[in-house]
């Protein structure tokens, strides 16, 4: 473009290769290249953003424009290239011959003056803003005549992700939240980068999704009569006597999924089968092997209830599944595949009748017989399935991707399958742990995973070949809301740790100590934007002998 090339010739030459680990610098995921200059840049509201022509990074112009607007109370101009380049301009340029950064990679630079993001696509000139955005918010804010300026450092920043599947996940079911309290935690993942939302959306507690054809599913589904109060591992039971419920139109559905394609994040949605299904039975009880009568869930758990393999079984999950294939443009569509009792099938002269007519062994060939063929069903509309790693039961569906829960031992088997895998063992990636000592933290399902063993892990397992490896797409946070009732208690479970994840799953250049700067500055940030959090994840349990976890 005209003389930008002239412009960043005259920023470049202030730059220099200082220490790379500055304290200076509070971006998480740290980049995987980044040089320090010895001068600084000033933001003030005398600022223009600036695209190259483009019409397709108009959009990002105006989200940058959006952010520094509502979080830093900067009005900013805006400019494409048909106007005069003049200094102090935020530039965001498309390569004209893409780069080995990919279609997610990006460079920075702050200079004196001016502000350059490029990459090959908006997908990276998108996280290029990301970063941007942290050294904003986080920058130095000084004031003089009454004026307030922010002060970054001068930086020269190349980066890209080491995984291509970067993810978070939330469970509505057990507890819904708004649709605002979506986008911000869609907000909060654009944050950090990662790129994909599983939104979890049916269970045996309540199914959070209109379907028009089955409109039961929301009449009776969406809704249980009360909740277990207290530890579900605890007895008697005690409940709330509330009724509890609600759903997401589609409407809304299709709000959040555009939402979140302009934050370049995929909604991958979960519709649970054939366990956890106790709601749909709810609903409509033919579905299931006795008939009923079923109840929504109150309590949580596994519940022995689950899917008939009978045909009308197939023709309601398939014609819900054309309508959530209407509503998510994703290449996944989440089949559960979890915690799916025999015990009924066991029972069942039809579930008997089809491991016979089918030439099955037992009740496991019978599961893989029932996802292989709702895989076959999605896969003639060109969607994927992926599901839990108890789909490797009774032999893989050809064309799924498995994702790791029980451990990494499923996602190495998929691997050396040739399948595809994401990771999420629950010892490092289920965020409805503890984070800190149970003593002072509020009622969680048990476990304790700690924001620096969240940092430790690496997805790729040491027993995976380098050939293998290639299979594991990454990684993701699951978020269950059991004990969460409301967004500032996900909120708190979720932060920081999913900073942490953040940094798994995108860099190369993990430095706990470093780590730990960082994000003691990005708890000012969460302050900011008004995120809640945990503002002690170092307060460890080692030394208490008598803490008992549930």
């Amino acid at each position: 473009m005209r003389n930008i090339f002239l412009l960043f010739i005259i920023i470049f030459t202030t730059l220099s290769c200082s220490k790379h680990k500055t304290n200076d610098i509070a971006i998480i995921p740290e980049p995987q290249n980044l040089s320090i200059g010895r001068s600084t840049f000033t933001l003030d509201d005398d600022m223009t953003i600036f695209w190259d022509g483009n019409d397709l990074l108009k959009p990002q112009a105006l989200y940058l424009s959006d952010l520094i607007d509502k979080s830093l109370d900067f009005e900013v101009k805006l400019a494409d290239g048909d106007e005069k380049l003049t200094s102090r301009m935020i530039i965001l340029q498309l390569n004209k011959i893409a780069d080995a950064r990919g279609d997610e990679g990006y460079t920075l630079d702050i200079g004196r003056k001016s502000v350059l993001i490029t990459a090959n696509t908006t997908k990276g000139i998108f996280y290029g803003i990301q970063t941007l955005y942290q050294m904003l918010i986080s920058g130095t804010i000084v004031m003089e005549n009454g004026r307030r300026f922010i002060i970054l450092p001068i930086v020269s920043i190349e980066d890209m992700p080491r995984f291509k599947y970067r993810g978070m996940h939330l469970d509505v079911c057990r507890h819904m939240f708004p649709v605002e309290f979506i986008k911000k935690y869609i907000d909060l993942l654009a944050f950090y980068k990662f790129n994909t939302f599983h939104w979890h959306l049916t269970e045996d507690q309540g199914w959070r999704i209109e379907i028009k054809k089955y409109p039961k599913l929301n009449e009776i589904g969406s809704w249980r009569k009360e909740t277990l109060v207290g530890h579900g591992g605890k007895t008697p039971f005690t409940y709330d006597g509330v009724p509890y419920g609600g759903y997401y139109t589609q409407n809304e559905v299709k709000e959040i999924v555009a939402y979140a394609q302009e934050r370049m994040i995929t909604v991958i949605p979960e519709i649970e089968m054939p366990g956890h299904s106790l709601a749909a039975l709810a609903s409509y009880p033919e579905l299931g092997c006795t008939g009923g009568p079923y109840e929504v869930a109150t309590k949580w758990g596994v519940f022995e209830d689950i899917y008939c393999t009978k045909e009308e079984t197939f023709d309601f999950l398939e014609n819900v599944l054309v309508e959530i294939i209407e509503l998510f443009p994703s290449e996944y569509i989440h089949i559960g595949g979890d915690e799916a009792p025999k015990t009924r099938w066991i029972e069942c002269v039809t579930c008997q009748n089809t491991i016979n007519r089918e030439g099955l062994k037992d009740e496991k060939e019978l599961q893989s017989y029932f996802i292989q063929r709702m895989e076959k069903f999605l896969n003639k509309y060109d969607k994927n399935i992926i599901g839990w790693d108890e789909i490797l039961e009774g032999g893989l569906a050809p064309n799924a991707t498995v994702m790791s829960w029980r451990g990494t031992e499923g996602g190495i088997e998929a691997a050396k399958m040739n399948h595809d895998a994401v990771m999420t063992p629950g010892s490092h990636c289920y965020f409805d742990h503890y984070q800190a000592n149970p003593k002072s933290e509020p009622l969680a399902i048990g476990g304790y995973t700690t924001l620096e063993k969240v940092y430790s892990y690496d997805p790729i397992p040491l027993d995976l070949s380098e050939i293998d490896s290639e299979h594991i797409l990454g990684a993701q946070g699951n978020v269950w809301t059991e004990y969460m009732i409301s967004p500032e208690h996900v909120e708190y479970m979720i932060l920081p740790r999913m900073a942490a994840l953040s940094e798994v799953v995108w860099t190369g250049n993990k430095d706990w100590i470093y780590f730990q700067k960082r994000i003691t500055d990005h708890f000012k940030i969460y302050e900011i934007l008004g995120y809640n959090y945990c503002n002690h994840p170092y307060d460890s349990i080692a030394s208490d002998k008598n803490n008992n976890i549930e």
